[in-house]
């Protein structure tokens, strides 16, 4: 049986593929499992909402300098992706939307990216979302960044969403270097 088809490759232009830093290709390339590990900054808004909030949908909580692993399982219609905190465990998946863009469903949310190269990452820009299923307005939302890049060949994630009248939710950067891919 073929692996499964790499979903990042699939939702970017091959030239743009090409283009990526080495490190961005070998994360979101085939394989039907990837694990990885390194370290991570979190912040968020320390109120009970933005806890509870984080907590619904599976959101690391702050720290300095988390350790952190991550596990992407890939099948022939998603991503299972499983990121180990020190300070939470972040599951989400990931699939292709009819429309080509990329859904991550965290808990009952589902953000609809288009990746777009920029440089040699790829930026996750937030077109929707909706929860179970649901559209929300676009107001409340808020504003998601995110960054797939690299830097001194290791894999770079910077992650920072904001949510009217809460404030920063979460934000998350670091770095990853795969372990083992099969």
């Amino acid at each position: 049986m073929p692996p499964p088809p790499a979903l990042f490759r699939s939702l970017l232009a091959p030239a743009d593929w090409s283009q990526l830093a080495p490190a961005v290709q070998r994360m979101h390339a085939d394989g039907e499992v990837l694990e990885a590990s390194g370290q991570a900054q979190v912040r968020g808004a320390s109120h009970a909402f933005a806890r509870g909030l984080r907590r619904l949908l599976t959101l690391p909580e702050p720290g300095d300098a988390q350790a952190i692993a991550l596990t992407i399982e890939r099948h022939a219609s998603h991503e299972r992706w499983t990121r180990r905190f020190a300070r939470g465990r972040m599951h989400s998946t990931l699939r292709r939307g009819n429309d080509a863009h990329l859904r991550e469903r965290l808990g009952p949310v589902t953000l609809h990216f288009s990746l777009r190269r920029e440089s040699d990452a790829i930026d996750w820009q937030l077109r929707r979302a909706s929860l179970l299923g649901l559209p929300l307005p676009r107001g409340l939302f808020g504003t998601v960044f995110s960054r797939s890049g690299a830097n001194e060949g290791r894999y770079t994630f910077d992650i920072d969403v904001h949510l009217p009248l809460l404030g920063r939710l979460v934000s998350y950067h670091g770095w990853l270097e795969i372990e083992h891919v099969r």
